[in-house]
């Protein structure tokens, strides 16, 4: 009769499900994964709530995007690129489009957006608007940032030329 005293009975498959074979090994891929979460989660990619409609129909109220913190490291934000802009505070941030660069003159005129005297081509821009602005230029390290939702009144909407400073990172989803 050969029996083996030393062998340790099989775990049962509930502990083999939650924690694995080797426990030891599970707590140290738990700790890395929370490291990793941590670092993607607070310096790379930033979760944003959207909070309000001037981003209508390209983003819902109360949905919510990733910031790209890297996308802008080695280029500078494009015409079109949705971002995230810090106002005030740490957590205080406004998803907008850019639609003015850097030393442009940008306007609006019977609800189209006018960037040096031509009018922009926004397909992303649902909806009757009746926007009159005056020409401003930008400054060499300013951008033109406004919602998508031009069918709210101007005096609703807030947009503004942002510093490249503040512009966190592009909007991914």
């Amino acid at each position: 009769m050969d029996t083996n005293v030393n062998a340790l009975p099989s775990p049962s498959w509930w502990r083999m499900v939650m924690i694995g074979r080797r426990p030891e090994w599970t707590l140290v891929r738990i700790v890395l994964l929370v490291a990793v979460c941590w670092v993607v989660f607070t310096r790379i990619l930033l979760p944003i709530r959207v909070d309000g409609t001037s981003m209508l129909p390209t983003y819902k109220d109360h949905g919510v995007n990733l910031v790209n913190r890297l996308a802008y490291r080695r280029r500078d934000p494009e015409r079109g690129d949705v971002v995230a802009v810090r106002t005030t505070g740490v957590h205080i941030m406004f998803m907008k489009r850019i639609i003015g660069l850097p030393g442009e003159t940008v306007a609006f005129h019977n609800g189209h957006a006018v960037i040096d005297g031509k009018v922009l081509s926004e397909p992303y821009v649902k909806g009757p608007c009746d926007w009159e602005w005056a020409p401003e230029t930008l400054k060499p390290d300013e951008y033109f940032c406004v919602g998508d939702n031009r069918s709210m009144a101007l005096a609703g909407h807030f947009f503004f030329k942002a510093p490249r400073s503040r512009i966190v990172g592009k909007v991914l989803l």
